[in-house]
């Protein structure tokens, strides 16, 4: 039995060192140039790129001897900032090609993806490339704006390339040997992708439905577009390992988040578990007048749980009684969120937290007096010790402790929720609401929608990414303060429709008073700028919806509405 195992292991194939795949994109053959106008497409048109995404999936090499080795289980998102793969387990041989498609198979394509892993890059909260209540995914997404010499400002493109029948195998040459580490840099170049195509005579858009001589252009010139630029020996970087669990305590009973199985699962702090302990003492924390200065108000007195944890004030109140600068945003779902407030000034809800226990014009109280009052009351200290091993409170813990609340904090049972499990109807007027919705415009086939799933799609009805929606423009310039980059000026974060009949006024400036002001807002024209999103530039006039219509998409967003949230 020994020999016949040692034989078989002398016979099998070495294992060569990992072969490295690095996607990037490109632009005329140059590293790709996002939000510049400076890209020529037909004659007298200029673009820019604001957005390429695309999916990576079922890879194979062959070797030298022309035996082809699959790659299964590999799928790479490869987003604006490219992509890293490390495909194991090849056999110590040369190899001369590499092959992959673009966009995933029929199975995969079709499959529930709210099983998936939080970090799976075919998860939709991480690639924002799925077709929600559609089902599919798109394939590759690219867009941006275009103009023509005599235009005053550009307008948009949105080209979405996807369905079964148009997913590309991509094939390209190779002369790596596998004897040490290799990576292999890929190439996507958006300019060659684009060759041929004229945005003023072809359109603006494709859905990539049948027969779309949009979508047949782009899976034409992939095989061009994507190709090899450099192959170099050597390793790669060892990604940071994830941080340990922060000071546990003696009891580590878990809180239970239980999420439908329409819902993604989110990638929750590894350093900060959801604990019983700890999101008891947050909850307390977050109704604690302690942390403000003048002990008057606490986070629950802008972020009332009956108005969906917002405001019903267009601007909050501070402890001198004087208006904040934006209207207070819902406090529900964050557990998917990776950017906070309206700016994205904070990378994560422990830090987020802090900021207006801080700010004069809030709370305006210093985390170490915080800290001194907290230990003065004889309630705190168990509640510490129950929720960190070590007891202490210190403006960390609070932190800690204010983010685990606020990560439990769901909403996922609207009447819209209840009639998709069947449980519940939808009257005929949701229905046409829910159909606008999710239908995408596209003039050339005569469809006509409105457009919202592009920024408030999925189960979460948010891409939480930021965008200029065309609002009249006033001194606040939104991300652009906080990256420092005029192309994201005007952009602010998109907050979930969820609950949005119970979160008036609208938004980051409480500007709109009702749900019909809003769809009014975007039935009838953006004001122009350079950096409006080019999912409503391509709509420089507006929607264009009936008042039935406009009506009928303002039914389908109060249908969203949790009752856990609403007037008690």
């Amino acid at each position: 039995m020994r020999t016949a195992l040692l034989l078989a292991l002398l016979s099998a194939p070495l294992c060569a060192a990992p072969l490295h795949v690095d996607f990037r994109h490109a632009g005329e053959g140059k590293p790709l140039l996002m939000d510049s106008l400076r890209y020529t497409a037909a004659p007298g048109e200029t673009y820019s790129v604001t957005r390429i995404a695309w999916l990576a999936t079922g890879f194979s090499v062959e070797t030298a001897a022309g035996k082809t080795i699959e790659c299964p289980g590999k799928t790479g998102y490869v987003g604006e900032n490219g992509a890293l793969l490390s495909l194991l387990a090849l056999p110590d041989e040369k190899i001369r090609s590499i092959s992959f498609y673009v966009g995933p198979d029929e199975k995969v394509n079709h499959a529930d993806p709210a099983v998936l892993a939080p970090n799976d890059p075919l998860n939709p909260n991480v690639n924002r490339l799925h077709w929600d209540w559609q089902g599919g995914y798109i394939f590759l997404a690219l867009e941006g704006h275009w103009r023509r010499p005599d235009d005053k400002f550009p307008a948009g493109y949105a080209y979405h390339f996807a369905r079964d029948p148009n997913r590309t195998r991509i094939t390209l040459p190779l002369e790596v040997d596998l004897h040490n580490e290799a990576r292999v840099t890929v190439v996507l170049d958006a300019v060659e992708l684009l060759d041929g195509l004229s945005f003023a005579k072809d359109g603006a858009t494709t859905h990539s439905q049948e027969g779309d001589p949009v979508a047949a252009k782009l899976k034409e010139n992939l095989g061009k577009a994507i190709h090899v630029a450099a192959i170099e020996t050597g390793g790669v970087p060892t990604p940071p390992q994830a941080p340990p669990p922060f000071d546990l305590p003696a009891d580590l009973t878990a809180f239970p988040l239980r999420l439908p199985r329409t819902v993604s699962l989110p990638a929750l702090p590894r350093d900060n578990p959801l604990l019983a302990g700890r999101v008891a003492l947050g909850a307390k924390l977050f109704s604690e007048p302690k942390l403000s200065r003048t002990g008057a108000i606490s986070c629950a007195t802008c972020h009332v749980e009956s108005a969906g944890f917002s405001d019903p004030r267009t601007f909050s109140l501070g402890v001198d009684n004087l208006p904040g600068k934006r209207h207070a945003m819902p406090l529900f779902n964050l557990a998917w969120k990776d950017r906070f407030f309206w700016d994205g000034r904070a990378p994560s809800l422990r830090e987020q937290v802090m900021f207006p226990i801080q700010d004069h014009l809030e709370m305006d109280e210093k985390p170490e007096r915080i800290v001194e009052k907290l230990k003065a009351d004889p309630l705190y200290p168990p509640l510490f010790t129950r929720a960190f091993g070590s007891g202490a409170i210190t403006a960390q813990t609070i932190s800690l402790a204010l983010e685990n609340f606020l990560l439990t904090k769901l909403s996922f049972d609207s009447k819209f929720d209840r009639a998709m499990k069947g449980g519940e109807a939808l009257t005929d007027q949701e229905k046409r609401g829910f159909e606008l919705f999710f239908t995408e415009s596209e003039p050339r086939f005569g469809k006509r929608g409105a457009d919202c799933f592009h920024c408030h799609g999925g189960a979460l009805f948010t891409d939480h990414g930021f965008h200029n929606n065309g609002l009249a423009l006033t001194d606040d310039l939104g991300l652009a303060a906080i990256s420092g980059k005029d192309t994201d000026r005007f952009k602010f974060s998109t907050p979930s429709l969820r609950n949005v009949g119970l979160t008036a006024p609208y938004m980051h400036d409480g500007r709109f008073s009702t749900l019909e002001e809003v769809v009014k807002h975007y039935n009838e024209g953006f004001v122009p700028s350079e950096t409006l999103d080019p999912n409503l530039a391509k709509h420089p006039q507006g929607l264009g919806l009936s008042k039935e219509d406009q009506e009928a998409l303002v039914a389908f967003l109060k249908s969203l509405s949790d009752p856990a949230y609403g007037p008690k």
